[in-house]
Parts: structure tokens; sequence; C-alpha cells
């Protein structure tokens, strides 16, 4: 199962005495996994003004922390391809690529680990097309679908990392024969709300709680974010509708 990404654009008119102005806002829409008798549930997310193709994982565990299911994941980090990966024919394309520093705290709690060691998807073991897809160049929002429909209360993580992110703390010579932490800079930021299926509320809005493992060495979510600057402006908001509020 893959899944489609509709771009939307909104028209906003505003009137002033003697101008009327037009604003363009486009919104990505994807749906990603669709279990017939699961949790409906989107995810809205809004850039913020450093936004520059950020690699992205959402997913949900018990509040004990113990993973259940991905929602999304960017397709070059769960396919293990990335677009400009391969040069050997003198021009940039496509080829396999591991970047454990990316989404450190997605890949461990997910927990699958490869023959190499590392906790991120091959060529050979990718993650499922239901759950994968390009990177959303716009605001988007992701409709999907929770599986286990047992569970009443649950985390929900989101996790965003921009490539070669530099700043006065993170320099590129920071750990100089670190190839992984390179391609990371700034490391990824962890978001987090709880769900509770019970409860009357139905919009949950993330919450930055830390930021992951600057190598992508574990799966620890480390709270010291006071070295961090441009990053923090990759999301503007970003929240979740459990249920069917949306369509109230």
């Amino acid at each position: 199962m893959s899944f489609t990404v509709v771009t939307i654009v909104i028209l906003i008119n505003s009137c002033r005495t003697s101008l009327v102005g037009v604003q363009n806002i486009s919104i990505d829409t994807l749906y990603t996994v669709q279990y017939e008798k699961g949790y409906p549930i989107e995810f809205h997310f809004e850039k913020g003004s450093k936004h520059n193709y950020p690699l992205m994982a959402l997913w949900i565990t018990d509040t004990n922390d113990h993973y259940l299911q991905t929602l999304y994941v960017a397709e070059s980090i769960g396919k293990g391809v990335f677009k400009h990966g391969e040069t050997s024919a003198g021009k940039w394309l496509p080829g396999p690529i591991r970047r454990p520093a990316a989404l450190p705290v997605w890949a461990h709690s997910r927990g699958v680990k490869e023959d190499d060691g590392l906790f991120m998807p091959t060529v050979n073991t990718p993650v499922a097309d239901a759950y994968t897809g390009a990177t959303p160049l716009n605001d988007f929002v992701i409709h999907s679908n929770i599986a286990d429909t047992s569970i009443s209360t649950f985390y929900v993580y989101f996790e965003i990392n921009q490539s070669w992110d530099w700043n006065d703390y993170w320099t590129n010579n920071k750990y100089p024969d670190d190839e992984d932490y390179k391609t990371s800079c700034q490391p990824s930021l962890v978001y987090r709300t709880t769900v509770d299926k019970e409860s009357a509320q139905e919009i949950y809005d993330l919450r930055l709680i830390g930021h992951g493992h600057y190598s992508g060495d574990d799966g620890v979510i480390y709270p010291d974010l006071s070295t961090f600057t441009t990053a923090l402006e990759i999301t503007k908001k970003a929240y979740v509708i459990f249920g069917n509020y949306s369509a109230k």
C-alpha cells in the first residue's frame, strides 16, 4: 500500500478600505496506513521559518514507551535510499545511504537491529510503502490509522531533523572523525503528546521534549536544548486530532 500527496491551495481574501490582498497557502495532504477497524488519527504540521527539507518520523508508543506503530517516516530513511546518494555515473543519482543520526529516537524505538548493528532500515529490509513517503514541502496533514484498538492512552511522538544545520555550538568540526554527526549537525528534535481515548479532548498539541543523539548511537531523548538555535524554528506548530473531530 502506498499513499498519495495532495496539495491544496487556499485563497484567503483580506479586505481593506482600498486594498484587497490574496495569500496563497499550500497544504500537503498525506494518507498513510489505513486499517478498516482501526482508530483514525490526523497529524497537523505548520512549518517554521527555518524549514528546509527536513527528515521526519511519526509514531506511537504505550505510556511505558513500548513501541506500537509507525504512522509515517520519510521515504529516504524508511527505504535506505536517498535521491542524491550515488555519483559513480558522474552525476547525482538515487543510491543506498544509511543515516543513523537522522532520526535515532524513532529508529531505536522501532527496535529493528540490522546485521551491521544499526537500527536503520536497509534497501533489503525497508519499511512498508504504507508508512513512508517523500518529505512534504509545505504545511501538511497526515491522515493515518492506529491498528491496536485495545489501547486507551498512548504517546504520539514526532521527530524532525534538518541536515547540515550548523550553529556556533554544533559546528562542522565538533566531532571531526564522526561522519554520521556531520550529516546531522544540530541533532534531531523530539516532540510528544499523550492521547487519551476516553477523554473528551480531541486536539492534542505536541510539545518539544528534547533531542536525539548527535551521532545516532542510542535512542535516548536528551532534555537540554540550550545549544539549539535554528533547529527550533523548523517546526512552528504540530498537533494531532484523534477520532472524527475534523468531520464534525
